[in-house]
């Protein structure tokens, strides 16, 4: 310890500077209180996985001098509509409190969070060398906002506007980017619905010469998108709009020449209503191409697979699943350096589609690409021997999501439950980080969890379990788990107060229609103080409150800041209400 402590303070924040991870970073800060001080003053960097984890006033006493910060806000669930509108993760707060304290901030990532216009234009006022702005499922604010951002951040490099909720008010703010801007590198404004006054947009990509990713709306054309492409060559990364139009030869021969001198372009999205004739203007980027997302583009198996057949060093491809079975073979045939799959269902409240999408795609694909990683998967059969296959032909999974469209879907072979399949995935991929499991499982396959899913940090159930021995098994055996989300399970306050300890290791639990008691949440609240216990009734909280009303969600975090001030009526923090009675938790769990 006197080494430790004796370690010269420059050097160990020359040693701080290479520590990129977050996590080690947290870690570097405990091992004493010269390291904690050290850390305080030189950290740039700041991640925040729950905006009610902890306050933007704890934060900013902390640390002195933070230039980048990432914050997320709403639960996971809330992509799957399961987060009440309302329920909370203001910016405003966090971006006030950061321009009193850091003028010389430069980056901020927001993730679920709900961002006013008024949020910003703090932004452009506050922080005087402002860079980077990501914006990733965000809500609350408009183009009004964004013209402020144009107008006022004059050293700008990154907008991004990911998969977030705008109010289009008027399509030219764009053009409130000042003439002398150049800085620009990275713009992605998909998620926009209103038409774009393509002068300014023309005018912003021609001058910013150091543009290296661009992905536009769908009011972007595909004669307007050659326009673009011409104008920054340098492209590493684009998203087109509509990739559509009658046939027209002169188009065709400038937007296949315009591809053609993109010679650093690696990455592809967009596409949206794909006319096959002019996918092979692509064809000459293909062979640079390693992410491919297709998640938007209606293209057909047969267009598919002749893609692909030119994208010999992909490593990532989101596709629909109209790539089906036979795409999936193709793509485990000249891929071999796919690192990710996600497959996204194209109808998936039609029963019948005519698409023949089965487990054998994923199966070819998890044999035939040696460096997989990473799997999303939806699909509507499924069975255990695919399953032990998956497994035992790529150990290397980090990531497995698999999504059976049909809730309790069994094994379509023998009618069976799942349990033997997920148990081999957990088995053999000692390296699995998350996973999420669907279709027909019992308890069995969470003592399978519980014994092998060391280094599990995120699992995702629906419909799974027969009771709360399943929950149990989980909790008390991964060790690293950080996030669990639970829908219609049959847990309830049995194995959740057995294992509350466990709660204060994890980052947060999600749990929506379980069997889950008001007096349950009541007294978890009660025993675990450092724990915010939040019940979430979306039609208002009933005005009997028993011991065994049902919850209809319940969020659980940990927290250094207490109970939220920003609570809405629907939402009801356990610590704000008085005691009732419930069995011990000794006598919970046999």
């Amino acid at each position: 310890m006197r080494m430790v402590q004796s370690f010269p303070e420059e050097a160990l924040e020359h040693v701080l500077s290479f520590v990129d991870s977050h996590g080690d970073r947290n870690s570097v800060s405990l091992v004493c209180k010269t390291w904690y001080e050290t850390d305080r003053w030189c950290r740039r960097r700041l991640f925040i996985g729950n905006c009610y984890a902890v306050s933007p006033q704890i934060v900013t006493r902390r640390f002195r001098d933070i230039r980048s910060l990432t914050i997320k806000g709403k639960p996971h669930f809330a992509d799957y509509n399961l987060v009440p509108q309302g329920w909370g993760a203001h910016a405003l707060p966090w971006i006030v409190a950061m321009g009193e304290a850091y003028p010389a901030l430069e980056e901020l990532r927001l993730k679920r969070m709900v961002v006013s216009d008024e949020a910003l234009e703090l932004i452009g006022k506050c922080f005087r060398n402002f860079r980077v702005l990501v914006l990733y499922f965000c809500d609350g604010f408009s183009t009004d906002g964004l013209a402020s951002i144009a107008a006022n951040c004059r050293t700008l490099r990154v907008l991004e506007l990911i998969e977030s909720e705008v109010d289009d008010i008027r399509g030219n703010w764009i053009s409130h980017f000042p003439d002398s801007f150049t800085s620009l590198e990275s713009l992605n404004i998909s998620c926009l619905e209103s038409e774009l006054p393509f002068a300014a947009l023309e005018r912003l990509v021609d001058r910013c010469p150091n543009l290296k990713s661009l992905r536009v709306n769908r009011s972007v054309p595909l004669e307007k998108l050659a326009v673009l492409v011409e104008k920054a060559p340098r492209l590493m990364d684009l998203g087109t709009g509509l990739f559509m139009t009658d046939s027209r030869p002169e188009l065709f021969t400038r937007l296949a020449g315009a591809f053609s001198r993109c010679n650093e372009l690696k990455s592809l999205n967009g596409l949206l209503d794909v006319a096959p004739s002019y996918l092979p203007t692509l064809y000459p980027v293909c062979p640079r191409l390693t992410t491919l997302n297709l998640m938007y583009a209606p293209i057909q198996s047969p267009d598919l697979v002749k893609l692909l057949s030119y994208c010999k060093n992909l490593q990532r491809l989101w596709v629909l699943d109209y790539i089906e079975d036979r795409g999936l073979e193709a793509l485990a045939s000249s891929c071999k350096d796919l690192q990710e799959l996600r497959v996204f269902p194209s109808e998936p409240y039609d029963h019948e589609p005519n698409i023949t999408l089965t487990e054998q795609g994923l199966v070819s694909v998890a044999v035939g690409c040696p460096k997989l990683q990473s799997v999303l998967y939806f699909c509507r059969q499924m069975s255990n021997q695919a399953l032990i296959t998956i497994a035992t032909s790529r150990p290397t999974l980090t990531r497995f999501r698999l999504c059976i469209i049909e809730p309790l879907c069994p094994d379509y072979i023998t009618q069976g439950p799942l349990d033997e399949g997920f148990g081999a995935i957990v088995e053999h991929c000692k390296d699995l980080k998350r996973l999420s499991m669907s279709g027909f499982i019992t308890d069995r396959v969470f003592q399978h969890i519980g014994a092998h899913g060391m280094k599990l940090e995120m699992l995702s159930l629906a419909f799974a379990g027969n009771s709360d021995v399943g929950l149990h098994y989980v909790l008390s055996g991964c060790k690293n788990l950080k996030k669990l989300e639970i829908r219609d399970c049959p847990f309830g306050d049995r194995a959740l107060l057995f294992n509350a300890s466990k709660l204060e290791t994890m980052r947060s639990l999600w749990m929506s229609s379980c069997r889950v008691s008001y007096g349950g949440c009541q007294v978890l609240g009660e025993k675990m103080p450092r724990l915010n216990v939040e019940v979430i009734h979306e039609k208002g909280l009933p005005e009997s409150r028993s011991e065994q009303c049902p919850v209809e969600h319940l969020y659980v975090y940990r927290t250094v800041a207490g109970p939220r001030s920003d609570a809405p009526e629907f939402v009801w923090t356990m610590t704000d209400t008085p005691s009732v009675r419930c069995s011990p938790t000794e006598q919970l769990l046999p």
